[in-house]
């Protein structure tokens, strides 16, 4: 019995010399690989001042330090803050709205009116700041095949020839509707619009004169590119009472489908400077009179020219 007792101590030691043994290999293995790893770790992650300088070298050295000094290299940086230097790259915005029109070109100043520097243009505007150059006359004047109030051929039924084949097309279209039209006065010489517009001031004063007729120079009618229309009777020719006929609806309507515009729109008085003029046509072309009239302009507005007084 004794002999079993000192067999089993036995075992017991040698079982646990066997443990202790193991617990040393498995700890001195694992101190092994901490030792193996730690330069590595170290090597990744230290920034310590020990590293190594940089060599000598010509180039200026670069500060990642911010300064207030300028310097002449454009940066391609983008930035925030705004540059008093236009961009020479075109602009994505859309160019519809009126503050992106081109400026009116003009060629100097006569009389406190700007003169325009393309007279002959199309879409030029001719108002109360802007002038025709002195007793300018179109070089295409010609007689378009419509009715008129008078049977003479004189002047005041001339077009710009331009001008004239979109005014017969536009009675053609306005008589498939029913609607019966006729001139009553296209251009203008200045020395004519200077006898009609003293005849208005000694009629009515010069202030109101000014409301519904053109000083010399100034006036659309130069252009070849306006007229007065009516109807075929020729009743409330270039009167009020035009407004609101069946005629003045139609041209309000239908108008620009042919390049033309109301020049002197109602209640845009304080921006043409003239009042209502439901007769007068002017033509611009069928892309510019659309734009106009789809956007409920001027043409001062169209070229966000300031608006001018009565």
């Amino acid at each position: 019995m004794r002999r079993n007792v000192q067999r089993r101590k036995r075992r017991g030691l040698a079982f646990l010399a066997v443990c202790v043994v193991a617990i040393a290999v498995i700890l001195f293995i694992r101190y092994e690989n901490l030792t193996a790893e730690a330069p590595e770790e170290t090597a990744a992650n230290s920034q310590t001042s020990e590293q190594p300088s940089p060599a000598a070298s010509d180039e200026p050295a670069v500060s990642d330090e911010p300064t207030d000094t300028p310097t002449d290299t454009p940066s391609d940086e983008p930035s925030d803050t705004p540059s008093d230097t236009p961009s020479e790259k075109p602009s994505d915005k859309p160019a519809d709205t009126p503050a992106d029109k081109p400026a009116i070109a003009t060629a100097g100043e006569e009389d406190g009116y700007a003169v325009v520097a393309q007279p002959a243009s199309i879409a030029v505007l001719v108002d109360k700041q802007y002038k025709l150059p002195d007793n300018y006359e179109p070089k295409d004047l010609v007689y378009p095949d419509v009715r008129f109030t008078f049977s003479e051929k004189i002047d005041k039924r001339k077009m710009r020839k331009e001008a004239a084949g979109a005014l017969e097309d536009l009675f053609a279209g306005a008589e498939k509707d029913g609607i019966y039209l006729a001139g009553v006065s296209a251009y203008r010489s200045q020395a004519t619009q200077k006898t009609l517009f003293n005849r208005y001031v000694k009629k009515d004063g010069l202030e109101k004169a000014l409301t519904y007729s053109a000083f010399p120079g100034t006036s659309e009618h130069q252009t070849g590119l306006a007229i007065d229309v009516s109807g075929s009777d020729g009743k409330c020719a270039a009167e009020d009472c035009f407004g609101g006929t069946p005629e003045a609806e139609w041209l309000a309507n239908h108008a620009p489908e042919y390049g033309f515009i109301i020049r002197y729109p109602e209640g845009k008085d304080a921006i043409t400077g003239y009042k209502y003029e439901p007769w007068h046509i002017r033509y611009v072309g069928k892309e510019l009179a659309k734009e106009i009239d789809e956007k409920d302009l001027t043409l001062e507005e169209y070229y966000n020219a300031v608006p001018v007084s009565k």
